[in-house]
């Protein structure tokens, strides 16, 4: 005797199809969420916030203040930095 379960062959395709196609949106899924949560869009910035073009003078101070980390870290040199320090405060 033989035995028929209505969609012959075809259905094992197509839960085959069905399958494959629900574990690929799963791990799709955790892909995507992984990288939403260590994004850097994601998490808070740590160093102090660029001023809002509403403030007048905090522009010119945050200039200085780069200059100055970038002076400490040694990425420029004490002529380099009192060359940019004396353009800073002439256009305030």
């Amino acid at each position: 005797m033989m035995w028929y379960d209505g969609w012959g062959w075809g259905g094992w395709y197509v839960m085959a199809v069905v399958m494959v196609l629900f574990w690929g949106l799963i791990i799709v899924g955790v892909v995507a969420l992984v990288r939403y949560l260590t994004s850097s869009h994601h998490s808070h910035p740590s160093g102090p916030q660029p001023p809002s073009s509403g403030e007048s003078g905090q522009g010119s101070r945050r200039a200085e203040d780069v200059l100055a980390e970038r002076f400490a870290r040694g990425e420029i040199d004490e002529d380099e930095y009192q060359r940019r320090l004396k353009l800073l405060r002439e256009h305030r």
